[in-house]
């Protein structure tokens, strides 16, 4: 029997978080430039969210990270503006009510930081993330927020926290 829990990230999570990213990118067929793909940060994201206002969280299933999302300020619109980041899940993690889990969790944590909205970035075939974005209370917007520097994401949505 499996052991699901949503926790803060730890260091020792670093290389598993970034090769879930990486692994679903690919399955995807997500392209490596101008997405999440070549993030530096992707490489030691306890360190990239260890600063006011920001946090990483993960799913884990018996010590093995199965998926992750994490919340921060949306450069250029930091003050009221949170955007979510890196929400990615292996096939093994998906059709269990996680996405929705860790959306409740990213959220409330938004709400403890005093955001306003919460933004996403997306891209139109990552259907299933969509629809739960769209159930979670995202609205689609016509043109990107802030400087996320994820120019072939062509998909923006956004909600009140």
């Amino acid at each position: 029997m499996s052991t699901l829990k949503i926790r803060e990230i730890q260091p020792e999570d670093n290389q598993q978080v970034a090769e879930v990213v990486r692994k679903v990118l690919v399955e995807m067929g997500v392209p490596k430039v101008g997405t999440a793909y070549e993030d530096k940060a992707l490489d030691n994201m306890f360190a990239t969210y260890q600063h006011p206002r920001m946090n990483y969280f993960v799913v884990e299933d018996e010590e093995k990270i199965i998926g992750g999302a994490g919340i921060a300020p949306l450069i250029g619109l930091e003050e009221k503006i949170c955007e979510l980041q890196k929400m990615y899940f292996l096939p093994e993690a998906r059709g269990k009510g996680l996405g929705t889990q860790m959306m409740d969790t990213c959220l409330k944590f938004a709400k403890s930081q005093d955001f306003e909205q919460c933004y996403i970035e997306t891209l139109p075939y990552m259907e299933s993330a969509r629809k739960l974005y769209g159930r979670s209370g995202f609205k689609s917007l016509e043109k990107p927020l802030g400087d996320t520097g994820h120019y072939n994401c062509t998909m923006w949505m956004i909600r009140e926290v």
